[in-house]
């Protein structure tokens, strides 16, 4: 199973080393596996650890996709085979456990991570992009957070870096899962750079040239300027925004006060703009629970930490995998692919704040949960 990521470590003109690493699974768009997961976390640990490592590239095989989320039929299939219905589910667990520490880890990571963000980018692959110090983008870049469509909701740190976009455009894209472009990207602070799509070898190149002296703050302002170098070479390829042309609607969508009227304006407006009107469609068509939950994520998280997010996600997770809507939402997108999942509830009105609550309930005492260490 090592190959499931490949390390490369190359050395600079000056004589340190980048490390290289590959999400190598490509005929399922590099879907995050757990030993994925638990290989990339301990290398970039010991690359942290080892002065010769001056800066990481991370992409992933082939050129459709960095990574198209979490292995999600692989969860479910181990949620069925569990004939006692464990809560916490140890499958689940240890999956988004490692997930999320993962994530942290990139976020805190001290030296330059550049991740290569070329082609889809989806739920847990943009988990790992945007922990990355150095976000690069293409115009075959296309971001979302489907999760709605799935019965769960926006997690690897999306309740934490969701709220960090401009007119509440982080609410619409955890209750429409509407995708992004690399302009989009730009907008929702989920990209520092725009490059063209075959620049990648540019890339490594410039940073094998590079002169690695100084300290660690001064190689974060080398890459960033070597990668400006390059985006300003190429300052025609920005693709139209949908963000852009609909962000004041957006920000006047979302501030109706209640999930019940955002969702009644998003049925009942006739929208000119198709990104607009399949956003509806795609909330419509979600889950109910979902969405209701993401909105109570939305009140609660504001002044909440990186580390105390990943810990609440935890147990968001989890209680989601206990229930029927993950399992059903799998299933119909991805198992059977007849796209009629049939949700627990089929509508806000049938959901009270009591069974929305109760998502948030942990199995754990705070010293026994998982990521109790997370700072």
């Amino acid at each position: 199973m090592n190959d499931v990521v490949l390390f490369e470590e190359r050395a600079t003109a000056d004589g340190h080393r980048l490390g290289i690493a590959t999400l190598n699974a490509e005929r399922s768009l590099n879907a995050l596996t757990l030993p994925m997961i638990r290989l990339l976390h301990q290398t970039l640990q010991r690359w942290n650890d080892d002065p010769g490592i001056v800066a990481v590239l991370l992409k992933g095989a082939g050129e459709k996709a960095f990574c198209a989320g979490g292995d999600v039929r692989a969860l479910r299939e181990a949620l069925l085979a569990d004939p006692q219905e464990r809560w916490p589910n140890p499958d689940a667990v240890a999956f988004f456990s490692e997930e999320y520490a993962l994530d942290h880890a990139l976020h805190c990571w001290r030296k330059p991570v550049v991740v290569w963000g070329s082609g889809i980018v989806m739920g847990g692959g943009l988990g790992l992009l945007v922990g990355c110090s150095h976000r690069v983008v293409t115009p075959t870049t296309r971001i979302a957070m489907p999760e709605i469509t799935i019965g769960l909701y926006p997690d690897v740190a999306g309740s934490w870096f969701l709220q960090r976009m401009p007119a509440r455009l982080g609410l619409f894209l955890g209750l429409t899962g509407a995708p992004l472009n690399a302009h989009d990207a730009l907008i929702a602070n989920l990209a520092d750079h725009v490059l063209p799509a075959d620049a990648l070898a540019v890339v490594v190149d410039g940073l094998l040239a590079a002169s690695w002296s100084g300290d660690v703050p001064h190689h974060h302002s080398m890459v960033r300027q070597l990668l400006n170098t390059l985006e300003c070479a190429n300052d025609s390829l920005l693709p139209e925004s949908p963000v852009s042309r609909n962000l004041i609607a957006i920000h006047q969508l979302m501030n109706r006060g209640s999930l019940e009227s955002v969702a009644h304006a998003l049925a009942h407006t006739a929208f000119e703009d198709p990104w607009m009107a399949q956003a509806a469609r795609t909330f419509a068509e979600g889950c109910p629970m979902s969405a209701a939950v993401t909105w109570e994520i939305w009140r609660r998280v504001r002044h909440m930490s990186l580390a105390d997010v990943l810990r609440m996600e935890l147990v968001l997770s989890v209680n989601f995998c206990a229930g029927p809507d993950f399992r059903e939402g799998v299933r119909a997108l991805l198992v059977d692919k007849d796209r009629q999942p049939k949700w627990s509830v089929t509508t806000l009105a049938n959901i009270d704040n009591e069974t929305v609550g109760r998502h948030f309930r942990s199995p754990w005492s705070h010293s026994e949960h998982p990521l109790a260490n997370l700072a």
